[in-house]
């Protein structure tokens, strides 16, 4: 893989601003910033997830991984008493290459002690309002529980029969493959008909997401249970991913375990778990909600660019045949 120049010096002039923009943003709010490693002994369990293997000589034999995100290292600082932390990083994920996807990234991520999801999505929209002021659209907000804009979209909720949710998407003249999983049916249905039914005006933050789907969240009480998590889209875009974050380490290692179990039945790499991270949680995680946010996708988005080829100094290409 190659990687050359790409972005203008004017949109790097935008990135910088922006930059700066969110630097003073969380300066206001006393959030520190914080760095932590990018290499780890530990790869991401999440199914939908790739780490790119590394290796280190002087840090031994075994092969070591480069972060798909800075959470676990940052809640690792939260358990141990940092508070309000915030960071901007490059991140690393492999088999992503496209318009909107590089195998390396910068991620903006922060944490909130006493936020719950519904406190930081305020907190959200505010930065990214700070952050597009260059865009010059008169952003509005949307929020929407995942069930009402599926339903909404499609016709069906998100506790529909996947038959119905497959015969609707049919309906629609989407190609349906054959023995997907609900889950992944139910993100097929968002990512062709739900997000590119948005209002294209509109920051909108979808909230309540299938307890199957609760990633590193907690869920809400109620029948049926929902995750404490939401994401922002704009103009077909997802630019953010946040949680009430979940603090359990018996409930969290549970998922790992399913998360690695899915990977094997794929036959898929199984990366060791992050133990330290695990420890951390048994030691006790604040109350705290969190969110990472995609930078290049943000200024690309404040560019009205067609991709984050725009946004970065330089990109990685596929090689040439």
């Amino acid at each position: 893989m190659s990687y050359a120049e790409a972005a203008s010096r004017e949109a790097l002039r935008v990135r910088a601003g922006m930059l700066a923009r969110i630097r003073v943003f969380f300066a206001a709010r006393g959030v520190l910033e914080v760095e932590t490693p990018a290499l780890s002994r530990a790869g991401v369990s999440d199914p939908a997830l790739d780490s790119v293997i590394a290796n280190a000589r002087s840090l031994g034999s075994t092969p070591l991984y480069l972060h798909t995100s800075p959470e676990y290292a940052m809640k690792r600082l939260l358990a141990a008493g940092s508070g309000d932390i915030y960071q901007i990083c490059r991140v690393f994920r492999d088999d992503e290459l496209g318009r909107w996807h590089q195998p390396e990234f910068t991620l903006l991520e922060w944490y909130r002690i006493g936020f719950d999801d519904a406190r930081l999505m305020d907190e959200v929209e505010a930065l990214l309002r700070d952050a597009l002021v260059v865009d010059g659209t008169a952003w509005r907000t949307e929020r929407v529980r995942y069930s009402d804009a599926l339903e909404r979209a499609l016709g069906v909720g998100a506790d529909a029969s996947t038959a119905s949710i497959a015969a609707c998407l049919a309906d629609r003249g989407v190609d349906v493959p054959r023995a997907l999983t609900p889950d992944a049916l139910l993100d097929l249905a968002f990512a062709s008909i739900v997000v590119p039914s948005f209002a294209a005006d509109a920051l909108t933050f979808v909230c309540d997401y299938p307890a199957s789907q609760a990633a590193l969240a907690r869920l809400k009480p109620g029948s049926p249970p929902v995750a404490a998590r939401f994401e922002v889209f704009a103009r077909g875009i997802e630019l953010a991913n946040g949680f009430h974050e979940l603090a359990d380490a018996a409930e969290q290692r549970r998922r790992f375990e399913a998360d690695i179990d899915s990977r094997r039945r794929a036959g898929r790499h199984v990366p060791p778990l992050d133990e330290t991270f695990l420890d951390a949680l048994t030691r006790g995680l604040p109350d705290c909600a969190g969110v990472a946010v995609g930078l290049d996708r943000l200024v690309a988005l404040a560019l009205g660019a067609d991709g984050v080829a725009a946004a970065m100094a330089f990109v990685h290409r596929p090689p040439s045949r």
